[in-house]
């Protein structure tokens, strides 16, 4: 077993004993493996070993990875999601070559999305980011921005707004962790919009997601390891 392998199936156990601990379904929880930075084989790896979900944050880089990875792509293929800052001179090929996006935070770059997106693809699936710890360095739309900017994104056209992601300050209490996440859960739940997505919880504190409701998680450095 690789490297990659085995820590896939470690990070896998996690998950389990999370879902398990919250008394809620293994199968509630979706792992995104966050690829960002790391070389096309170390893709390969991971999709050897099961794995399906891919995140990136830069747009070059993860389309260069997907045509280098073309072969795998057969059923059921590799599905790519963009989770870094979206500016809108990048919105077509992000458009055009993911799944889902987890980093829409404002209006106009949903707009260019849903305009960009080919009409013979699938409605890209769409996470509103929110800045819950209100960190100046951080992306994402404030928690009161939520309501009407999720209205405003459900209405337009190839697009499928699933739910919100965060990326809050880290902790590493495991109660101050679950805090802001308590936090998004509550976003979504006050909307009147059926959404069954939050994106949240990472390498370090993917328990404390889940305890609070995590659909996805993006976990990185525990499955391709500390990046240079």
């Amino acid at each position: 077993m690789t490297t990659i392998a085995a820590n896939l199936q470690a990070v896998r156990a996690r998950i389990a004993a999370a879902c398990i601990a919250a008394g809620r379904p293994l199968e509630a929880v979706r792992l995104l493996a966050v690829s960002k930075t790391w070389p096309a084989a170390s893709v390969r790896e991971a999709a050897v070993a099961g794995q399906r979900a891919f995140g990136e944050n830069y747009v070059q880089e993860a389309i260069d990875k997907k045509a280098e990875l073309a072969g795998l792509d057969a059923e059921p293929g590799l599905e790519w999601h963009f989770i870094g800052p979206l500016q809108s001179n990048k919105t077509r090929p992000v458009a055009e070559n993911f799944a889902w996006v987890h980093s829409v935070d404002r209006l106009k770059i949903a707009e260019r999305l849903s305009a960009q997106r080919p009409p013979d693809r699938a409605p890209l699936q769409i996470c509103l980011q929110v800045n819950v710890s209100g960190e100046a360095s951080k992306g994402g739309c404030s928690p009161a921005e939520v309501p009407a900017l999720a209205h405003a994104i459900a209405a337009l056209p190839r697009l499928r707004l699933r739910g919100l992601m965060a990326i809050p300050e880290p902790s590493d209490d495991p109660a101050r962790q679950r805090e802001p996440f308590a936090v998004l859960r509550r976003l979504r739940d006050a909307l009147d919009i059926e959404l069954d997505t939050l994106s949240m919880g990472m390498s370090h504190d993917l328990e404390a997601a889940i305890m609070e409701g995590a659909t996805i998680v993006r976990v990185g450095t525990a499955i391709f390891g500390q990046r240079n």
